[in-house]
């Protein structure tokens, strides 16, 4: 299986990159948000939207892979990755009063979703944000999958495509069982 990361320039993203080339028979390319050629992600099998800083419409071309790839490939948004596909189905962004930044907290699963197959219905997960996906004006295509203690969103999937995103990290070591929801994710 060939997946495609895509490097919003974050550090977090070789941590994500690490997490994923652990698994058998799977290769990981990375490319930049600003050095992506459309048609040659028609190569891969899956691609992934790193973290990053900032919002999704200053992450190069990001938003106009999901705009093309959109119900042809399988995605995985993590961070900044999860607010743009969020966005990319007409979604809000919300600045938070309270910047989340190294913390663990609570995520507690409200839908059932192949992504959190055998993780605990509450599980701590690793956050590094400042924003989040508006719960007031979610698209009806995507469904909500997860919330922190506060009922924002931690995570979503799409109802028709085989697109899903994590507002937390799960390549941290703050996150116990980021691992086997990237297994998930991969084995889906």
């Amino acid at each position: 299986m060939k997946i495609l990361v895509i490097d919003n320039y974050d550090s977090f993203t070789y941590n994500l990159v690490h997490a994923l080339r652990k698994f058998e028979g799977v290769t990981v390319i990375v490319k930049r948000n600003d050095e992506i050629e459309l048609p040659e992600l028609n190569e891969y099998d899956k691609i992934v939207l790193s973290p990053g800083p900032g919002i999704p419409e200053e992450a190069g071309q990001m938003p106009e892979v999901i705009k093309t790839y959109a119900g042809k490939k399988p995605f995985l948004g993590v961070c900044l990755g999860h607010q743009a596909l969020a966005e990319s189905f007409g979604a809000k962004l919300k600045n938070m009063d309270k910047v989340l930044h190294g913390v663990a907290t609570p995520i507690v699963q409200i839908k059932p979703s192949y992504l959190f197959k055998d993780v605990p219905e509450t599980f701590d997960a690793g956050r590094y944000h400042s924003w989040v996906v508006e719960k007031k004006d979610l698209p009806a295509d995507l469904e909500v999958t997860c919330e922190d203690e506060q009922g924002r969103i931690m995570a979503f999937q799409h109802k028709t495509y085989d697109m899903v995103g994590v507002q937390f990290h799960p390549e941290s070591v703050l996150t116990p069982m980021g691992m086997k929801i990237l297994e998930n994710w991969i084995n889906h």
